[in-house]
């Protein structure tokens, strides 16, 4: 007779999923520029609906063929190191990637919503481009070459709606 360990499979489930979630949050502001290192097996993809974020968040889309597009490269490293201007401005960065995982805030998102953002947008897979949405839901911006996180917060602070956000800040 074969002797069963005194854990549950369902024990060993849960400190897997609490692992994950753990390196999910440590991971985070690496996973920013997409370069998680490790499986991402475990984690579930969601759906990413842009009309979601109307009213709540401004939206920069990265488009790009692949991790390996030098433009995207370059763009990575751009934003690297503007984690708190990306808060401060209700900023969600999703890379879209033809051939690799995309992501939303470093969460993966799932190919369908990954397509779903590319043919509304009307950017083709081998291409790079870079897209501002407003939280109105309109475009302010679309680059097709990489971009200064700089530049987009300059055009974001100018915004009317952006202006009002800093002012209730101030008053807090």
């Amino acid at each position: 007779m074969m002797k069963r360990s005194s854990q549950s499979p369902e024990v060993n489930n849960s400190v897997l999923i609490a692992l994950t979630l753990t390196a999910s949050i440590v991971l985070l502001p690496v996973s920013i520029a997409g370069t998680v290192i490790g499986s991402t097996h475990s984690i579930k993809m969601s759906s990413f609906n842009l009309s979601s974020q109307k009213w709540q968040n401004r939206v920069l889309l990265v488009f790009a063929p692949s991790v390996d597009n030098l433009s995207y490269q370059q763009q990575v490293q751009l934003f690297n190191q503007h984690q708190n201007g990306f808060t401060d401005r209700d900023l969600v960065l999703v890379q879209v990637l033809a051939t690799d995982k995309s992501y939303a805030n470093g969460q993966l998102i799932d190919e369908s919503s990954a397509a779903n953002l590319r043919n509304r947008f009307g950017v083709d897979k081998e291409n790079f481009q870079v897209i501002l949405v407003g939280k109105d839901g309109g475009v302010k911006r679309s680059d097709t070459k990489p971009v200064q996180a700089a530049a987009i917060f300059e055009q974001i602070d100018a915004m009317p709606m952006r202006q009002q956000e800093m002012q209730e800040r101030k008053r807090k």
